[in-house]
């Protein structure tokens, strides 16, 4: 770890610089946890190489997102449609008296609890910056 240097022309605490990767070369848990053959992926593979991989896992992982993203779109907009198709045709009773006494029971209690929009020290910082 970083130690300190004593100068007594300096009141400033100072470091030593630590070089991390000194310290990783010379401590490589993995080589314990995982054995010899096991290590970081920038030793073993060239610059070009990392980043194709980079590059392919990506392209993987979005087309996978976005396919999985169309799908959950799909299904959440397809339960809206069949909820309001079965309202429509009398499956489906909404007691709208009780929705409109909740929606007006959490507006009262979002008044009650209106967060301020400025943040304590803002207020402070203001003031002093007011010329009289």
């Amino acid at each position: 770890m970083a130690g300190r240097r004593e100068d007594p022309e300096s009141e400033d605490d100072s470091y030593e610089v630590l070089d991390l990767t000194d310290y990783a070369r010379r401590h490589q848990w993995w080589s314990r946890v995982f054995g010899n053959n096991s290590g970081p992926i920038a030793e073993k593979y060239s610059v070009a190489t990392q980043i194709m991989m980079g590059g392919v896992s990506g392209w993987c992982a979005g087309y996978l997102f976005q396919r999985v993203g169309k799908i959950a779109a799909t299904a959440v907009g397809g339960g809206f449609l069949l909820l309001q198709i079965a309202n429509h045709s009398g499956y489906v009773q909404v007691d709208w008296k009780k929705v409109e006494k909740d929606v007006n029971k959490a507006k009262k209690h979002l008044k009650k609890k209106k967060p301020t929009r400025q943040h304590p020290r803002s207020t402070h910082s203001l003031k002093s910056l007011q010329i009289s």
